[in-house]
């Protein structure tokens, strides 16, 4: 990278940075670190839920996509337009209300609410892997575009920088610093997209009579896609607006009920189709450059050998001019860092409220210190996503495994608290339990599963079975909540 683009980056980065300072001297309290104050309004709240959601995990993993399988691969992200919208009718209505009355701070208090403390533990303990590993594939993310983008840097160093300046950044900030430096990288992005990265690889790939006579007809189409690869990214990608600590965070940083219904709105329409088909595009521009002949120089003279999810950031190194490469790493490291910036926030939330203050509420640093304590678990988290990132390979694996363990175990207890008044304790806890011991299982044992399907949807059914067989054998208890209406 040329001085005056490692110059462009640096500066972005310092800024970020900042921000974080900023607003280290602006938090006063684990509500204004965990949901920022609860004052947000639609439109910064609905930019970060999409850069959250997309950040850079998508974004390079939708790259890989296209790179793979062509424009079809951007129905993965209508399964986020349809989970916003969902949600957005049939929970936040629900959750706001009750946040307004409660005060919540982390997803696991709506456990607690309804089913007492065992299952909020239970419910804390997963959502904080879960988002250990989806904090992890943010890291990798951006480890494989510094790796690609930097000459002579590899794949390791990168990890441990990112991972550095991810995780400082946030432990400063808290989730008020996160959500407006989300709506300023996404704009960033967006704009990187738009008005650099899409025309220049276009044009230097030869348009579209370049990409029709290289690729074959399947990349552009949109029914290049299997029944099974639909389903499994549904059932994945859907429930995880029902379940995921970040979004819930979102919800209560909002002022208004109306306010986070409109956000989630706002962030189904950037999701799918503008982010889907933008993403896809720049990973299939990537195809059509390998195949000829682009990357012959970098050691790749065809697809073959070359990660799915490497083609796009070399594409850029190769296409962009001097200074629009830089403003377009930049571009891309702040989806990155808006995705692990609120997976860091989540997870921290998840063992600060959820485990500490449950298992140790009578801990001195802790109830004197509760803003610092939570600075120290986020830092702590960070660095153990950082040790799991160099484990892994594949970012969108990586984001999809941590998406299902918090689905199989999380979905169905939070579906039955709040439209099924028969749902108990004792069957929330026993579907968590089993729905997500079911997916790792599977997972793990590297199963091969009925008609392709994801191991995510058995561990699913199974929580489901054990929910609804549970609960009518042993009812909810009168000390338990009933659900809103």
């Amino acid at each position: 990278m040329h001085f005056v683009d490692l110059s462009i980056f640096i500066v972005y980065f310092l800024a970020m940075l900042g921000v974080g300072v900023y607003f280290l001297r602006k938090n006063s309290s684990t509500e204004d670190y965990y949901v920022g104050g609860r004052s947000m309004g639609s439109w910064h709240v609905g930019l970060s839920v999409v850069a959250t959601d997309v950040g850079g995990g998508f974004s390079i993993g939708l790259g890989g996509l296209g790179f793979v399988m062509g424009i079809a691969g951007s129905w993965m992200l209508l399964t986020g337009l349809i989970g916003a919208w969902l949600s957005a009718v049939l929970l936040i209505p629900r959750i706001s209300r009750l946040s307004q009355q409660h005060k919540f701070l982390t997803f696991p208090q709506v456990f607690k609410h309804f089913y007492g403390r065992e299952a909020a533990l239970a419910a804390g303990l997963i959502s904080a892997i879960g988002y250990l590993g989806f904090t992890s594939s943010q890291i990798l993310a951006g480890a494989k575009l510094a790796a690609a983008s930097f000459d002579g840097l590899n794949l390791n160093t990168a990890l441990i920088a990112m991972g550095a300046i991810a995780v400082v950044y946030t432990v400063m900030g808290g989730l008020k610093a996160v959500i407006y430096t989300d709506t300023v990288q996404w704009i960033v992005l967006m704009s990187g997209l738009i008005f650099i990265g899409i025309p220049v690889a276009w044009n230097a790939v030869g348009g579209y009579e370049a990409i029709s006579a290289t690729l074959a007809p399947e990349f552009l189409s949109m029914g290049n896609i299997t029944w099974q690869t639909a389903v499994n990214w549904a059932v994945t990608i859907i429930p995880i607006w029902f379940v995921g600590m970040t979004l819930y965070q979102r919800i209560y940083a909002c002022r208004s009920q109306k306010e986070a219904q409109k956000a989630w709105f706002i962030a189904g329409l950037f999701e799918w189709p503008v982010m889907a088909f933008m993403g896809v595009l720049l990973g299939l521009l990537a195809r059509v450059a390998v195949e000829n002949g682009m990357f012959t120089a970098m050691g790749y003279a065809g697809a073959d050998g070359l990660d799915s999810e490497m083609g796009l950031p070399m594409l850029l190194k190769h296409v962009l001019p001097i200074g629009l490469m830089g403003l377009m790493m930049s571009a891309y490291f702040s989806a990155i860092m808006s995705t692990a910036d609120s997976c860091l926030m989540a997870a921290s939330g998840n063992i600060v409220t959820d485990l500490m203050e449950t298992l140790a509420p009578s801990m001195k640093w802790l109830r004197e210190h509760p803003l610092r304590v939570s600075q120290f678990v986020t830092l702590a988290v960070g660095a153990a996503a950082l040790l799991l990132a160099t484990m892994m390979q594949n970012v969108l694996e990586l984001m999809l495994y941590s998406y299902a363990f918090m689905v199989s175990g999380l979905f169905v207890p939070v579906v039955g608290a709040l439209f099924w008044r028969r749902s108990s304790q004792t069957a929330a806890l026993w579907a968590m339990l089993l729905g997500g011991g079911t997916t790792l299982v599977l997972i793990g044992g590297d199963a091969d599963l009925p008609l392709g399907l994801d191991a995510n949807i058995f561990g699913i059914a199974a929580s489901a079975l054990s929910f609804v067989a549970l609960s009518w054998l042993f009812p909810r208890t009168e000390n338990i909540q009933q659900s809103p209406r």
